[in-house]
């Protein structure tokens, strides 16, 4: 690749020479930072649809006459169809383009928010929070991709901060739908409280078409998923029209197009070749064990403030807001902004330590007595959202995402959504009955999750924040191509 001066265009002879202008930071148009923000749009919507309805289930529960099993079906079917969403989605990520799944999963939003507003019984809300989280799970592999292929290898705006601010991205949404929640609350007269949960999970829609309107002008292909591809001029049309780039292809460039396994299991199997084995069943076991406290702790912070600690629902809506604005978005800008000075293994293990102590401080101090004593609850409960904005729930999509080159990034990151939304589903879905059974002590079967997470991590150090995986492929398919 040359860049003989400002004003001749870059020459292109490879995929390559596509991924090291990009990680370079040479180009840097204001298409491919709005590219971003779409993207973490997308997370944005992730978020508020999985989080409408935390408040709102005990208004569920009464209006449809739901059992304690029944409420968990509600909640837990969204992660169902994010477990589909995401396997599928993965897969079609890596062979459609980030572009089309995109656009797909933003139409996915906008019908089945407001599927889910008007839902007449439990089995309609059901059916569509499942079509809901095929949405949500489809959404994740390609906003990551989005993120991870516009942006740098290091420094500011690095792969590594920017996949990381997916977690700011995440709480900002929970926050915003705690802001709308209250406001429909002062809104909506008190023998109207009881359709909060439509109002709140029929808004979703609005930033998704909003996402839609906009997508024509600003929203375009990975340059490195088409070049991946073989489609050389295609990445120099995306470098010319997002970064401003004068990107031109040699005559004598060389495009080479990916091998691909016939779909179906195979296209998973590639995720356990020797070179990437071990990476994927970390990233797996961080994101199950930091899934698994998060959709205890965060989308059960509602129930956990109603009726552990025993506060009332202007309380809990505010407490729930102070706990995901203060601490949580506080902490994943932390997170983000310490990406590359300090690494996701260090913030990660950091973030599982401080999680696991708040749990066990949960646990110890049960259903509080008196003003100090939920104050101090609630407390821990922050710490535990601190750590896990700025540790586990920033970098465990760093460890999903970083550790595969482009050619297998959606599938890599679609295979690891879907296998840990499995422990999401069943954090959802038991986490009602086991606050109801257990009260505190449920917080000792939450600890697990972040103890496994620091397991994982001690068994293998590796450090995803500027790893370079496509030129670390390209060496690879080099030396098997000269033996």
């Amino acid at each position: 690749m040359s860049t003989q001066s400002a004003a001749e265009p870059v020459v292109i002879r490879s995929a390559q020479d596509v991924g090291d202008l990009v990680n370079s930071g040479a180009a840097r148009g204001s298409h491919a930072k709005l590219i971003v923000l779409l993207a973490l749009g997308g997370i944005f919507l992730d978020a508020y649809d999985l989080t409408s309805l935390a408040y709102g289930i005990t208004d569920i529960k009464q209006q449809f006459e739901l059992t304690s099993v029944g409420a968990g079906a509600v909640t837990a079917s969204i992660s169902v169809g994010a477990i589909l969403g995401a396997w599928f989605g993965g897969v079609l990520v890596d062979r459609l383009g980030r572009y089309r799944v995109f656009m797909a999963d933003m139409l996915f939003f906008v019908v089945s928010a407001l599927g889910c507003a008007l839902a007449p019984n439990a089995e309609v809300l059901i059916l569509f929070r499942f079509l809901m989280g095929i949405g949500v799970g489809m959404d994740i592999p390609v906003a990551m991709a989005f993120l991870a292929e516009f942006s740098r290898l290091r420094g500011k705006g690095s792969k590594g901060s920017r996949t990381a601010s997916w977690s700011t991205a995440w709480y900002v949404a929970t926050s915003g739908c705690y802001v709308v929640i209250m406001a429909l609350y002062f809104l909506l007269p008190e023998a109207q409280h009881g359709l909060l949960w439509r109002f709140t999970v029929g808004f979703g829609a609005v930033p998704a078409l909003v996402i839609l309107l906009v997508r024509n002008k600003y929203m375009n292909e990975s340059p490195s998923w088409a070049a991946n591809q073989g489609d050389l001029h295609r990445a120099a049309e995306i470098l010319t029209r997002s970064y401003g780039v004068r990107a031109v292809v040699a005559e004598d460039a060389e495009a080479v197009r990916p091998e691909r396994d016939r779909p179906g299991l195979a296209e998973f199997a590639r995720l356990f070749r020797s070179r990437y084995r071990a990476r994927t069943f970390q990233a797996l076991t961080i994101g199950l064990a930091q899934t698994f406290g998060y959709n205890a702790v965060a989308y059960g912070l509602p129930v956990i403030i109603a009726s552990i600690l025993a506060q009332g629902d202007l309380n809990t809506i505010s407490a729930s807001l102070v706990l995901n604005l203060v601490f949580a978005v506080t902490g994943g800008l932390l997170g983000m902004r310490l990406a590359n000075a300090v690494g996701a293994w260090k913030l990660t293990f950091g973030g599982f330590a401080v999680q696991l102590a708040a749990l066990v401080v949960l646990a110890l101090v049960g259903r509080p007595e008196g003003t100090a004593y939920v104050l101090f609850a609630i407390f821990a409960l922050g710490a535990f959202m601190f750590a896990q904005a700025a540790g586990p729930g920033a970098h465990f999509m760093s460890f999903a995402s970083l550790s595969y080159p482009t050619t297998m990034r959606g599938t890599g990151l679609g295979f690891n959504q879907g296998t840990l939304r499995v422990g999401s589903t069943l954090a959802l879905f038991f986490f009602p009955v086991l606050s109801s059974a257990l009260a505190s002590g449920v917080f000792w079967v939450i600890a697990v999750a972040p103890l496994m997470g620091l397991v994982a991590l001690l068994a293998k150090r590796w450090e995803p924040v500027g790893h370079d995986a496509d030129a670390l492929e390209a060496e690879w398919q080099q030396a098997k191509a000269a033996v």
